[in-house]
């Protein structure tokens, strides 16, 4: 069996399935894509404290960061610095499917990455990024903006133990 991405028919029947492949989308319509699906923003956080990455997972300290606030109108402006993103979406990947995050092309055009991970096999729960404001005159994103587009790719054959790291959520059913 070989190993290829999944199309826009393939992605939208793994949504009715049980789990679905992806959950909490705002805009089905606007999401699904010929080749992926877009991710939408729910809260854009600032770093206050460095982190630690050690040789073992118990030498390992994530980075601080605070919750920025959306302005009345949606939107909230920021300067020029790295922020760590996270998504409305929750993604349930089955054992035989894996994801690739990329930047939409708009955000590039302006000056703006997202720099995500990738998505293990039976990882379930809501994806985070870093998003990096490259432009000097910083950028305004809105709250629900498509900010990555997820590739889905079918494993050759399904792995025989998924994704049990620490940002692993609990089954909802």
């Amino acid at each position: 069996m070989m190993s290829y991405a999944l199309d826009r028919a393939t992605i939208a029947e793994m949504l009715e399935a049980d789990p679905p492949l992806v959950r909490g989308y705002v805009d089905l319509a606007a999401q699904l894509q010929p080749n992926g699906f877009d991710l939408t923003l729910a809260e854009v956080a600032a770093f206050t404290e460095p982190g630690v990455i050690g040789e073992t997972n118990a030498q390992r300290r994530l980075a601080e960061a605070e919750p920025l606030p959306f302005g009345a109108d949606g939107l909230l402006h920021l300067d020029p610095g790295a922020y760590r993103i996270t998504f409305n979406e929750v993604v349930s990947l089955p054992l035989d499917v894996m994801t690739i995050g990329q930047t939409r092309s708009s955000l590039l055009r302006s000056g703006v990455a997202v720099h995500g991970g990738i998505g293990d096999a039976g990882f379930r729960g809501v994806y985070q990024a870093l998003l990096v404001v490259y432009h000097p005159g910083g950028f305004t994103v809105a709250r629900n903006a498509r900010l990555l587009q997820v590739a889905f790719f079918r494993l050759a054959q399904p792995v025989t133990e998924g994704y049990q790291g620490r940002f692993q959520e609990p089954p909802t059913r």
